[in-house]
């Protein structure tokens, strides 16, 4: 069934791409990598690769020095990205430099340290202008989601949420009300990149069930194609992160990352 669009905003790129997928009965794949790594230069190409390899949304992380919720792989690519000097300032001259190339919908994925350095009202403004879809603060809790609301209604980006395995029915209705172009899904409680997510369909069936707003896009741990066509029957959607970029660190060309996403999306 297509989700019905916020009143407050025009459909923008990461709402048309998935009403545009549920249209076909398809399943999304978003895949995350982190911005800086391995290196400055990598970023763009990579983004273009899996792309090509048929991602339908790119999450880009934002470094962090401290971060909560990510896992051993991505504190190691986060911090090799920031040794390599990555900056909000940079992520968002990537953004713009995508944007010559790609109209795939973009979302920062990070930590509000950082946003609040940048200038929170200059950060929401510059990453309109750049060409960024969506924001994703796992940090930030429903009840202090509102004091970024008037920026991501005024400029047109999705504020996207996440829930758990512990979060309660009544709040996973209450925080798919708040958000907008899709529901995370966090597969288990814990950091990313867990290679055993177990088995998660009740509770995707349970978010499911109450999250009327939204897709509902599950990511944490799905490290394999088989992985994803699992989850996928569950859910509308997959998110990659831990295991792609454990593939861009051990050295594989940006080719051979957009090779494996396609093995991802032809699984879904």
């Amino acid at each position: 069934m297509k989700r019905k669009n916020n009143n407050f905003q025009p459909l923008n790129r990461i709402t048309q791409t998935l009403n545009a997928l549920t249209e076909k009965n398809n399943k999304a794949l978003v895949c995350f990598l982190t911005a800086g790594f391995p290196t400055i230069d990598a970023t763009i190409p990579i983004v273009l690769e899996i792309e090509k390899g048929g991602a339908d949304i790119i999450e880009l992380g934002m470094p962090f020095s401290d971060p909560l919720a990510d896992g051993p792989i991505i504190q190691a690519s986060s911090q090799q990205a920031i040794k390599n000097g990555i900056t909000l300032n940079r992520i968002l001259e990537q953004v713009k430099d995508i944007r010559k190339y790609s109209k795939i919908p973009l979302v920062l994925m990070g930590y509000l340290n950082p946003i609040l350095r940048y200038g929170q009202m200059r950060f929401f403004v510059d990453a309109a202008k750049a060409g960024v879809d969506g924001i994703i603060l796992p940090e930030v809790p429903l009840e202090e989601s509102n004091r970024f609301l008037a920026h991501t209604r005024k400029y047109h980006l999705a504020d996207i949420l996440l829930v758990s395995p512990a979060t309660s029915d009544k709040r996973i209705r209450n925080i798919d009300k708040a958000t907008s172009g899709f529901l995370y899904c966090v597969s288990t409680t814990g950091v990313t990149g867990r290679s055993n997510i177990g088995n998660i369909e009740s509770y995707v069936k349970r978010v499911k069930q109450n999250a009327k707003k939204n897709p509902v896009l599950v990511g944490f741990g799905i490290r394999t194609p088989e992985d994803a066509r699992r989850i996928a029957q569950h859910g509308d959607g997959v998110i990659i992160g831990s295991a792609l970029i454990q593939r861009i660190a051990r050295g594989d060309s940006p080719q051979k990352v957009g090779d494996w996403v396609r093995q991802l999306k032809e699984a879904i």
